[in-house]
């Protein structure tokens, strides 16, 4: 775990100068254990990454880059707007809604140039998330680069392709008993997977596997958690406002789901990064005791810039 800052060391002790004197000895001895580091580190990092403005910076881009790239796939597949509302588990108000906005705004197939201007606008997720990752753990902040645009579409074409595996396959395994579990298994499965592939691509590898596996562990842990709620939120919410303000009610409740999956990624991404650079028991059995951060590559797109 990072060292403290001098200045974060001297909020520390004010704080704790401030406490009675016969309770700063036992919290300060708590502050020393793992569960007072961990938790002491975590709220550091988050506040060293500047967690909520982040979250809605990416996802507001998970909005802008992802949304039109389902489109544009469902497009390829035919009955764009059915198979559009049914990757994101939209109510009918809000189907008929997209419905609407889809054949207002014209023809919902992609030629190859409007594919490759929905391909190349989407990337800007791609290097926020760089961005975000990057603060995460410390290190310096990517460079774009050409040669790393084969990363920043991985990244995008496997966000939008796990939204459609994850529906489907949650469809299938929902048959097989006991009813439920399966379908949640392979979400858990294919969310681990994501959040483990994009730092890791959109990072060059300057961070392990290993590493980013507790960060990626945790946030399949906590979206399947949270799942049966903020589907049922969702749902209602979808409802609502497309009854009451249409499209544009749909669009903000996306964009308020799609913050609270930004917050839940780079929170998890934080506390995983806390735990495996922790100098304890823990840490040393999260990290496997080897190298988590390559000191020997350059970090985000900076390892592509210098490849031949």
């Amino acid at each position: 775990m990072p060292e403290p800052t001098p200045a974060q060391k001297a909020r520390l002790e004010r704080a704790l100068g401030l406490l009675p004197p016969r309770l700063q000895r036992p919290v300060g001895r708590t502050l020393d254990t793992w569960p007072g580091r961990t938790g002491l580190g975590t709220m550091w990092s988050l506040q060293r990454i500047e967690i909520f403005d982040r979250a809605m910076s990416v996802a507001a881009q998970l909005f802008t880059s992802v949304f039109p790239m389902l489109i544009l796939l469902a497009s390829w597949f035919g009955n764009t707007s059915h198979l559009f509302a049914n990757t994101l588990g939209m109510p009918p108000e809000a189907e008929s809604q997209v419905n609407v906005a889809l054949n207002e705004s014209g023809s919902t197939t992609f030629g190859v140039i409007g594919a490759l201007v929905v391909i190349v606008s989407a990337t800007s997720l791609s290097r926020a998330l760089a961005r975000a990752f990057a603060a995460v753990w410390a290190l310096s902040r990517p460079r774009s680069s050409p040669a790393s645009a084969w990363r920043w579409v991985a990244v995008v074409l496997a966000i939008a392709l796990s939204l459609l595996v994850i529906r489907r396959s949650q469809t299938i395994a929902d048959g097989i008993p006991p009813p439920h579990v399966w379908g949640e298994i392979v979400a858990f499965v294919l969310l681990v997977a994501v959040a483990l592939f994009v730092p890791w691509v959109l990072l060059s590898g300057a961070v392990t596997v290993r590493a980013l596996l507790t960060g990626a562990v945790l946030f399949g842990i906590v979206v399947v958690a949270v799942r049966p709620f903020s589907n049922f939120w969702l749902a209602r919410s979808l409802e609502t406002s497309a009854i009451r303000y249409g499209s544009i009610g749909v669009a903000f409740t996306y964009l308020a789901w799609l913050y609270l999956i930004a917050w839940i990624l780079l929170a998890t991404a934080v506390v995983g990064q806390v735990l495996v650079t922790d100098e304890g028991r823990i840490g040393r059995w999260l990290s496997g005791g080897s190298r988590l951060v390559k000191a020997d590559q350059p970090s985000g797109d900076e390892a592509d810039s210098r490849s031949p």
